[in-house]
């Protein structure tokens, strides 16, 4: 039963459109298809470059994957690819300095709810809608979509959840908010480093869900798009959400030092029942706790809903200074088709966005990530406007300032104001 609705739920991730405006690929190979064996890539009218060059994320275990996809598609291609190693949250400011002296890259990668910012500063180009109409989930496709228009090659779909050591607590146990705090506070004994439940409790993105279950939100999104003048995380459901996250601490349920390192630590040490944290490390916690380990969405809120996750989608983008973008679509394509989706997702362990990917029998049967696909039926994507990249130092002040017991309303009032002031200055209002 429990594979069945893993696959259930993987399976209605809905369908999305993305095509290539350069080199096509015969009908018995499209990229990224199923269907496609990785092999015969074939292209019309375009010459073919020497090499390529990706900046791919520094990730050692992404960088494997990839090393193996790019020989492969040296040997098919000819083309060679040249790689250089960039945290993808470096990679837009490099962009800015290499690009213009043509010394950046053809594809680079990245969050895509820095697509607006990217876009603004004339960094990528769009990539046309076309035949490929049904390979990425429409959850990737809207994500990396900005005024009708498609600009990256989706990777990876990617929310959070929660993680819990069956040795300590049950998934019904922690299955509300109301288990999840009985459990945090009968196992939580800060003297000897025990927790019921941590988080990243001053860091924005995992916090959201806190603030969108009870009303709040970042921009106003009436389905026409986001409304950057509409700041929705000073309300009175932003409030509420504040001042659970401050239970938290006041409680001693999570410690005011938290952070990944701490938490991933106490965690794979058993000293913890449940973190709520994402997939990319469930290869780390499998590895420490083995058979101990289980995977559940996010605990329901009082109203029986699942909290709403941000959903984020790291991407592959085309340079606006590549002078072989038809080839450089083409290198997109053949990453994330079918074969190499699933290369990726068993070297990375990150969930594909590739539909297909996503209803392969390997990835629902795996109890670990239907828990996360699953939860990306409650989540939201980012917002991608350039506004976005206002909010989260504000926000991540606000929350220190909540941590260390400030009144909560006061605070939030004043990072929106910055918020707003902040999108003022950057004249991306």
């Amino acid at each position: 039963m429990k594979k069945f609705l893993a696959m259930l739920l993987v399976a209605v991730l809905t369908l999305g459109v993305l095509a290539a405006c350069g080199p096509q690929r015969d009908t018995n190979n499209a990229g990224g298809n199923a269907e496609n064996d990785g092999e015969g890539t074939t292209t019309e009218g375009v010459n073919k470059p020497d090499s390529l060059t990706v900046w791919v994320n520094d990730d050692e275990n992404q960088k494997a994957a990839l090393d193996e996809i790019f020989t492969a598609y040296t040997e098919e291609t000819g083309i060679e690819v040249k790689t250089t190693a960039i945290s993808m949250l470096d990679q837009v400011e490099a962009l800015a300095l290499d690009g213009p002296a043509g010394k950046g890259p053809d594809v680079f990668f990245g969050p895509h709810d820095r697509l607006g910012d990217i876009i603004l500063r004339g960094l990528a180009e769009p990539i046309d809608i076309g035949e490929d109409a049904s390979l990425y989930s429409e959850t990737a496709i809207n994500a990396v979509t900005v005024d009708g228009e498609v600009y990256g090659v989706p990777q990876v779909l990617e929310t959070y959840g929660m993680f819990y050591n069956k040795d300590l607590v049950t998934a019904e146990e922690i299955a509300t908010m109301e288990g999840l705090m009985k459990v945090a506070e009968e196992k939580t004994d800060q003297s000897k480093d025990e927790y019921g439940f941590l988080m990243e409790a001053t860091n924005f993105y995992f916090i959201y869900p806190f603030f969108a279950g009870n009303g709040g939100y970042v921009f106003k999104n009436d389905g026409s798009g986001f409304d950057a003048s509409d700041i929705g995380l000073a309300n009175e459901g932003a409030v509420s959400g504040g001042e659970l996250v401050q239970s938290w601490f006041d409680n001693g349920y999570i410690p005011k030092e938290i952070n990944a390192d701490i938490m991933n630590g106490l965690f794979q040490e058993g000293k913890v029942a449940t973190v709520l944290t994402g997939p990319w490390n469930i290869a780390a916690y499998r590895d420490a706790l083995g058979d101990k380990l289980g995977t559940a969405t996010l605990p329901t809120l009082e109203n029986g809903d699942v909290p709403n996750s941000f959903v984020g989608v790291k991407t592959w983008m085309l340079s606006s200074y590549s002078e072989n973008q038809e080839w450089a679509i083409d290198l997109m394509k053949f990453i994330t088709n079918y074969d190499n989706a699933m290369k990726y997702y068993q070297a990375a362990g990150e969930m594909p966005a590739l539909q297909q990917a996503l209803e392969s029998e390997e990835i629902a049967n795996d109890d670990m990530i239907g828990a996360f696909a699953e939860q990306t039926q409650y989540g939201e994507p980012m917002p991608n406007i350039p506004q976005m990249q206002q909010v989260w130092d504000p926000m991540g002040s606000a929350l220190q300032f909540i941590a260390n017991g400030d009144d909560v309303g006061e605070v939030l009032s004043e990072a929106v104001q910055q918020i707003e002031d902040n999108i003022a200055a950057s004249g991306a209002q």
